[in-house]
């Protein structure tokens, strides 16, 4: 089964990057129709999500987010455009709220 796996530093703190998370989610399921179960914790949130032929987690920290998928095989042909289209998506919303810091 084709992995991704994004990391991505910012320095923004837990609760900016919980926001940005949320705003992840609710593109994610509007998209992707993708499942989203979020589980908040002191240092460290879950989201897990899944839809057919696809499912991870991201995790988001007070310094980083990190993705973790597993696509299944019909989506893992095209799994560089689906990882260079979470990169972006991730980078466009962290510019988004760096200057909101």
């Amino acid at each position: 089964m084709p992995e991704l796996f994004i990391s991505q530093t910012h320095a923004l703190g837990l609760p900016k990057a919980r926001e940005i998370a949320q705003v992840w989610v609710a593109q994610a399921q509007a998209d992707w129709g993708m499942a989203c179960e979020s589980k908040p914790g002191q240092i460290e949130d879950e989201i897990m999500f899944s839809r057919t032929g696809a499912k991870g987690s991201l995790r988001v920290r007070a310094d980083s987010f990190e993705l973790r998928a597993q696509l299944g095989f019909l989506l893992g042909s095209f799994q560089k455009q689906i990882e260079a289209q979470i990169r972006s998506n991730l980078q466009a919303l962290l510019d988004q709220h760096s200057g909101q810091a």
